[in-house]
């Protein structure tokens, strides 16, 4: 015989033992498709179902009520072996948003989407005869079909053998064998021969046969023992998503409350569990639960995992949250439990960026687990266990968790097993870790994966089972010769998440730079002035916002409730933020000795600078009043100044210091109306740039450097480009891969007119249409800048369509650099790789640029609050927005503002400071009117920080967690070079000793920040 013929053989006989204890009840089911009370349903009122193609039960989406009726009655032997005194279950596995299993009229379990499959328990003891009623209450997804997948009655003897359990046990074998030992397949076959097919109805002496045959065949399994599958229960527990945060709080302890109680019955089962955020709503409101938790940790029988606040959305949040994250979440667990974890967790989140690892590492974390990538829709990711390299050189070890794409992970065998081979064949290791339990809505390991995994655990045909911690798993995987991946761990899939629902992103944006500025402006008053530190609302306000940054909530991708909870918090951070920020620059102004004023009505005003360098930038003032102003310098030299169309003041705000400040005077006058421009050609023109915006369509026509004398568009420019985007399951998450295939017809110009002219802004407003929505774009050029801003406001009504902004360009490279979280990476133009080509939407931060180094010459694409983008060699392109319809019918239908910005200019983008434009754009100067001076003893211009190199970013000022008399300073290299630490401070701030991620003392090379690397130092006065 032929391999082939060999296996077909081996499979045929297994199949046919099953067929001995398991029938299919798919088709025997009756429906009833409305919503009646069980006591209500009757199968002589039901109707015969009707299978699809694949096997399937189904109805209608749309939360559709279908009832489904079976009556079950035990005949005396099935292929004539018997079946008296068996234990009887029915396996069910369905699709459905709920699920109800009633026997004889009696609710006996509940599921939903994730807890989508049983093996429910009808009898232990088989009576021929006998008759049970099932009936199942299944409800449609509102966004998919429902459907019942499988139905089979099987019969065991969990005691002892029957003969599904043998053919699971040489199914097995017989897949060990067919991966390892292909030669002693035939022995199998020969051996599998041996089964006396005559005695089947004789139940005793048929399973005593067997018995024999195992017993032959277990030589060839002496290998599989010398294998081990290491268990760690685990609920995966999303927070939001199609259900509120409040009922996941429900749901947590109703999962820990199980995984408590079946500790008490199966003492060797492990539980690992994330989510600082859990665990304190868990003490906060269920005391005597979080005990018992403390205690199953001091039993080694639970286990901390993750250390991040909450399993966030990691490749959108800025570094600082990522810190955040991990400070808050890591001193939680020492706090409560007196360790911290050392293993990241983020078995769901939508990809990873390429600092993690040394984020992780500063955090006092040694391994990082995921999952996540086995969803990839192109390329399968190359390695099981690996040293991920951030691009500062830290190296983490990381393990890729077992597949689970369906909520659930059971003990099945021949699925674990499989499982087993596949790892063992990429890694080489014969140590499995697999992760049993219900996931996304909770619920962990049940009682009858335990079940199964102890009658496993006893077979001589499957790998040795032990419970484990995941640390310990990981501190026993060699660490040498592993393969190194020195790159983002990009998911290739889940790529609208960096679109969808705006205005989560909006609100994550601002958050983050509004309490960077808080804490800074708080500490400095605090350290210089002893205003006293608002510790608690900061921290109040930082995990309102790391709550809000979790992975379904962040991407878009949760249900309606979830983002009316969310904006609530967003609104709370920003009145936190804005008046910490407020009352702290008020109060530092306030101390400012007022030099002599250029006119006896005259007002200071005070202009402030958040960022580590000295700013020259355009400033706006609101005038409420009828009284015209000039602006006034502190050596009284008036400033030019130029009166908006909207009654704003505009004036250029020279030299603002490093982390600073520089007073200025409003003083009244006289002024004629603004000059309002009428003409049919439409320019913006200032000493940098000339830019031509199109009268017919309103895309930018030319944009003209005039000191390199070079055209920068290669086409229309800030082109509307819309693209029907629909046909995927997975709405919010998934942009359709053929989108660029269905365009749409481009936008139509509704009017253009100039808004400002002047020597400081001009400012010229186009209108235009896509479907039935209404994009007004202001294009703004200012005094002393090369970047043409694009402040756009769009009431936002579409459906399944997806809208970027397209800037074709005269030049040409094979990378695009990206900005992300304390870094940025190169990404290919051209790519040739199936997972190169896979990155076809991929996300930034602030800026991403493209520097043709043949010509020496670049352009930037900035932006205050988008994330998504896709470039060619020629072309930059920004995702604007997308019109989702699940699991958020109205995802983004609303008014959306965002700006972005073209910044053309010589050289690469470290010396034309991209990153430095990037951060003043979404952090402006702050301008502070304040009236009351009293105690006075700051100067008119003062700079309070300054650390040095250009390339170092300041990301946090702040005071220590466990200190109040201590202050932490954090900044990150940000282009790729060595650069050193020089504090400057005209308040008297000195460096004193370096802290990891955790405030902890640590030793670092004195003062010398290597390319990429992030440094937090002690501050102190």
């Amino acid at each position: 015989m032929s391999n082939s013929e060999i296996s077909q053989s081996i499979l045929d006989t297994l199949d046919k033992l099953r067929q001995l204890v398991q029938v299919d009840v798919q088709e025997n089911w009756y429906y009833l498709d409305q919503d009646l009370s069980i006591k209500d349903i009757k199968l002589e009122k039901a109707k015969p179902v009707q299978l699809n193609d694949k096997r399937y039960i189904i109805w209608s989406s749309g939360r559709q009520v279908q009832w489904l009726i079976q009556k079950i009655k035990f005949s005396s032997s099935l292929k004539e072996y018997p079946l008296i005194h068996l234990t009887a279950r029915l396996v069910l596995t369905w699709w459905a948003e709920d699920a109800k299993i009633y026997i004889n009229g009696k609710l006996v379990q509940e599921g939903d989407l994730f807890d989508s499959t049983t093996r429910r328990l009808l009898t232990t003891d088989v009576i021929p005869q006998r008759e049970i009623i099932i009936a199942l209450r299944l409800v449609s997804p509102g966004h998919d079909i429902g459907a019942l997948m499988r139905s089979v009655l099987i019969f065991e003897k969990p005691d002892f053998i029957d003969p599904a359990f043998v053919a699971d046990e040489l199914t097995v074998l017989y897949n060990y064998l067919q991966a390892f030992e292909p030669e002693k397949l035939d022995i199998l076959a020969n051996t599998l021969n041996q089964i006396s097919w005559n005695i089947v109805s004789d139940q005793e002496k048929f399973n005593q046969n067997l018995l024999e045959i195992r017993e032959q065949l277990q030589p060839l399994a002496s290998s599989i023992k010398k294998r081990q599958f290491h268990l760690l229960g685990h609920a995966h527990l999303d927070l939001a998503w199609l259900w509120p945060i409040q009922e996941t709080w429900e749901v947590a302890q109703k999962t820990f409350n199980s995984v408590l109680k079946l500790q008490k019955y199966f003492s060797e089962l492990k539980f690992g569990q994330s989510s600082p955020v859990l665990y304190e709503w868990i003490e906060n409101n269920r005391f005597e639960l979080f005990t018992q938790i403390q205690e199953a940790y001091k039993a080694k029988s639970w286990e901390l995992l993750g250390g991040m606040w909450v399993e966030p959305e990691v490749n959108l949040i800025s570094g600082e949250s990522l810190i955040r994250q991990l400070l808050y979440g890591q001193n939680y667990f020492k706090e409560k439990f007196g360790t911290i974890t050392k293993v990241a967790w983020l078995p769901d989140t939508f990809g990873f960026p390429w600092q993690l690892p040394q984020i992780f590492k500063q955090a006092g974390i040694e391994y990082f687990v995921t999952g996540k990538l086995h969803w990839n829709d192109t390329t399968k990711f190359p390695h099981g266990v690996f040293w991920w390299k951030s691009p500062d050189g830290t190296q983490l070890l990381s393990l890729m968790s077992p597949p689970n794409v369906a909520g659930v992970m059971d003990t099945n065998p021949i699925i674990m097993m499989n499982y087993a081979i596949s790892w063992e064949q990429q890694t080489g290791l014969k140590d499995a870790f697999w992760l049993p339990g219900v996931g996304d809505h909770g619920g962990g390991p049940t009682r009858d994966m335990l079940e199964v995994q102890q009658r496993w655990q006893n077979s001589p045909f499957f790998p040795q089972i032990s419970f484990t911690t995941a640390q310990e798993y990981l501190d026993n995987l060699p660490q040498e010769n592993l393969p190194v991946w020195n790159d983002e761990l990009y998911l290739e899939f889940h790529r609208g998440c960096y679109t969808t629902h705006g205005d989560q992103k909006y609100y994550n944006r601002y958050c983050e730079k509004l309490l960077y500025q808080a804490e800074l402006w708080s500490s400095l008053a605090s350290i210089h002035l002893e205003l006293p530190y608002p510790k608690t609302a900061l921290t109040d306000a930082w995990k309102k916002v790391l709550l809000n940054q979790f992975h379904d909530i962040l991407p878009g991708t949760s249900i309606p409730k979830v983002f009316e909870d969310a904006n609530r918090e967003w609104c709370k951070v920003i009145e936190t933020g804005e008046a910490i920020l407020d009352i702290s620059l008020q109060f530092i102004a306030s101390r400012i000795i007022l030099p002599i004023p250029p006119h006896s009505e005259a007002i200071p005003i005070i202009i402030f600078n958040s960022l580590n360098w000295t700013r020259s930038e355009v400033v706006s003032i609101i005038m409420n009043s009828l009284v015209n102003w000039d602006i006034y310098d502190v050596e009284l030299n008036q400033v030019y100044s130029q009166i908006t169309s909207e009654n704003k003041l505009l004036f250029l705000a020279k030299d603002i210091p490093s982390v600073g400040y520089r007073l200025f005077w409003l003083s009244p006058t006289e002024r004629v109306k603004p000059e309002i421009k009428t003409t049919s050609e439409f320019i913006l023109e200032n000493d940098y740039i000339k830019v031509i915006i199109n009268h017919e369509s309103g895309d930018l026509e030319s944009i003209f450097d005039k000191v390199q004398q070079k055209e920068i568009l290669n086409g229309a420019g800030n082109q509307l480009q819309a693209f029907q985007d629909k046909d995927q399951y997975w709405d919010a998450w998934n942009i359709a891969p053929n989108y660029q295939d269905f365009p749409l017809q481009p936008s139509k110009l509704k009017s253009i007119e100039y808004l400002d002219y002047g020597l400081i802004q001009s400012r010229i407003r186009v209108i235009r249409i896509i479907g039935n929505s209404e994009f007004i774009q202001d294009y703004i050029l200012r005094i002393n800048s090369s970047i043409l801003q694009i402040k756009t406001t769009v009431n936002w009504q579409e459906e399944n369509i997806l809208v970027k902004v397209a800037f074709p360009l005269k030049l040409e490279s094979d990378v695009v650099t990206y900005e992300i979280a304390c870094g940025a990476i190169e990404r290919l133009t051209c790519p040739q790789t199936e997972a190169e080509k896979a990155k076809w939407e991929v996300y930034g931060h602030r800026w991403i640029d493209l520097t043709d180094v043949n010509q020496n010459y670049g352009v930037s694409l900035l932006n205050d609050c988008k994330y998504g983008f896709d470039c060619q060699m020629n072309q930059i392109r920004l995702t604007l927005l997308r019109g989702t319809k699940w699991p958020d019918i109205n995802a983004d239908k609303r008014i959306h503002s965002f700006t972005y910005a073209i910044y053309p200019h010589s050289g690469n983008w470290q010396e034309a400071k991209t990153v430095h434009r990037g951060y003043e754009l979404n952090i402006p100067l702050k301008v502070i009117f304040q009236k009351q001076f009293n105690n006075t003893c700051l100067s008119p211009v003062s700079s309070w920080l300054n650390i040095g190199s250009d390339s170092l970013i300041l990301i946090a000022l702040k005071q220590f967690e466990n200190d109040v008399t201590k202050w932490i300073m954090r900044c990150y290299e940000s282009e790729g070079k060595i650069a050193y630490l020089d504090i400057a401070s005209e308040i008297g701030l000195t460096l004193s000793s370096p802290v990891n991620l955790l405030e902890e003392d640590i030793v670092l090379d004195e003062l010398t920040v290597k390319p990429w690397q992030i440094v937090s130092y002690k501050i102190q006065k």
